[in-house]
């Protein structure tokens, strides 16, 4: 086999997984030559052509998994705008019992994620799992209604997809919420908060893995992860309407089991005022992205260690469903005003 013709590239186990579950992607958009595949994996990917590499502007030393995710996210976004999602200005990712807000909006098209290329499902049941591009307080929206965690399975850049998808289909802003639990004990269930910085306890990053420089600086600068412009707005809109909005950090941990009394404590001694099990991966990336966030959690439980009661999923779902109509008015505030 020529060099001069040929490269020759190894393959990680991401990317073995990527071309079982997308095999008419890498059918389509690359040639193998001599690929041995077995069960457990694909041992040697032998031959990528220079017609390849000078159509697609890859050099040489780029691994095959950054091509392939490039690819991913190019056929997820044409197949988007093709469906007539052109000139999205906000994007609205919606939590844990947090579906209501969809209702407020003038929708021009509802797409459920299983009909999207590459677009990872939502498994959690309180998730509706759609992509809903409309009208909101006059400007365009694209909303995930339900999102995607590392407890279901997915891996970093699987839950960040959609914030890739958003972005690149041309969104400006960028908007989360959550249902989380109190841990500053003079916060109370049925209270919101907004998110003003975050510790990342989940054991991973967003921006750690091969090739992740060819989407951005994965150096991204976490000075303000959350958009000080749009939190002073948020705030402002809560002040007018008269909403108590608190202020403080959210703890993001992996899940999906609750928090044990040494957790609580632990999170106590940190000074975080709220924990979760989303948003900060969103936000990591959006980081990368330069795209403005920011994020609302929706109290629905009181983690006092030293009065812990059992958590009634229903209840919190019960809770999230009561506070949300004072999220969305602030949401429909600030979309008026970004």
């Amino acid at each position: 086999m020529n060099s001069n013709n040929y490269f020759i590239l190894t393959i990680d186990t991401f990317a073995i997984d990527t071309i079982e579950r997308y095999p008419n992607l890498a059918k389509n958009k690359i040639p193998f030559i001599n690929t041995e595949v077995n069960s457990n994996e694909i041992r040697i990917l032998k031959a990528i052509t220079k017609q390849v590499f000078h159509q697609t502007k890859i050099t040489e030393n780029i691994h095959l998994i950054t091509y392939m995710k490039q690819q991913q996210l190019l056929e997820t976004i044409n197949f988007l705008q093709a469906e007539g999602i052109t000139n999205p200005e906000i994007g609205i990712v919606l939590g844990t019992g947090l579906g209501k807000l969809v209702n407020e909006i003038s929708i021009e098209k509802e797409i459920p994620y299983s009909n999207i290329p590459n677009f990872p499902v939502a498994t959690v049941e309180f998730h509706s799992g759609k992509l809903i591009y409309g009208e909101l307080s006059g400007k365009k929206v694209l909303v995930m209604a339900g999102r995607f965690h590392l407890y279901e399975g997915y891996n970093a850049w699987e839950v960040t997809y959609g914030i890739r998808t958003l972005h690149g289909l041309g969104i400006k802003n960028l908007l989360i919420s959550n249902a989380a639990g109190a841990i500053n004990l003079s916060y109370k269930k049925g209270d919101l908060m907004l998110i003003e910085d975050h510790i990342n306890l989940q054991g991973s990053s967003p921006l750690a893995f091969k090739g992740a420089n060819a989407f951005g600086n994965i150096f991204a600068d976490m000075l303000e992860p959350y958009s000080k412009e749009i939190n002073t707005k948020m705030l402002t809109v809560a002040k007018k309407q008269n909403i108590q909005l608190h202020t403080g950090i959210y703890t993001s941990v992996l899940g999906p089991q609750l928090e044990t009394r040494a957790e609580y404590r632990m999170l106590q001694i940190f000074e975080t005022d709220a924990v979760g099990m989303s948003t900060v991966p969103e936000v990591i990336v959006a980081k990368q992205l330069n795209l403005p966030c920011a994020a609302i959690s929706v109290l629905t439980d009181e983690c006092d260690p030293k009065n812990l009661q059992p958590v009634d999923i229903a209840e919190i779902i019960a809770i999230a469903g009561k506070a949300e109509p004072k999220m969305i008015a602030l949401f429909k505030g600030v979309i008026e005003m970004l």
